[in-house]
């Protein structure tokens, strides 16, 4: 018999979710919450990949359309379409935002020291953008830098605009 073995800080949950035809994940501790795709206001003069804001309860939260912001081409909506709402540490505070994926898939547990570096060539995804790649059942899962991949410092200062209002 196996002694026990304590929780392993290299264990980490990520939400995967699929754009395209691939998977993706990002850091669970991030998510706030997933909705419907529902009620985004479209704002003018945005860069091409904000889809517009939504009311979440008061507060102005600008959406990506991460299919855009990963340079594949805008997301189609259909009914599995779905907003992840993430709050994004981002200098000394948390910028909430929306990414808006095909459909979400799982919470997965990974071993940290499972995680492959993100490749410097091949890849469809600007490697800026990826903490890495894990393979799970035999499928390449790409991890998002959230604050990298979902351009936070743009977004806070296209925030204050909309803001200001």
């Amino acid at each position: 018999m196996e002694p026990h073995k304590s929780e392993s800080v290299t264990e980490r949950q990520y939400l995967t979710f699929m754009i395209r035809d691939e998977f993706f994940g990002i850091s669970i501790e991030t998510v706030k919450e997933i909705l419907e795709y529902d009620n985004v206001t479209a704002i003018p003069l945005m860069p091409d990949f904000v889809k517009g804001v939504l009311n979440l309860r008061g507060e102005v939260v600008p959406v990506i359309d991460l299919s855009l912001r990963l340079g594949k081409g805008a997301t189609e909506l259909k009914e599995r379409t779905c907003i992840v709402v993430l709050e994004i540490p981002y200098e000394d505070q948390l910028v909430v935002l929306g990414a808006l994926v095909d459909s979400v898939t799982e919470v997965i547990e990974v071993d940290t020291t499972q995680i492959e570096p993100a490749p410097t060539f091949g890849a469809r995804v600007k490697a800026q953008f990826i903490h890495g790649v894990i393979n799970v059942d035999g499928q390449f899962v790409i991890l998002l830098r959230g604050d990298k991949a979902l351009s936070v410092d743009e977004l806070a200062s296209l925030v204050e605009k909309v803001s200001e209002k």
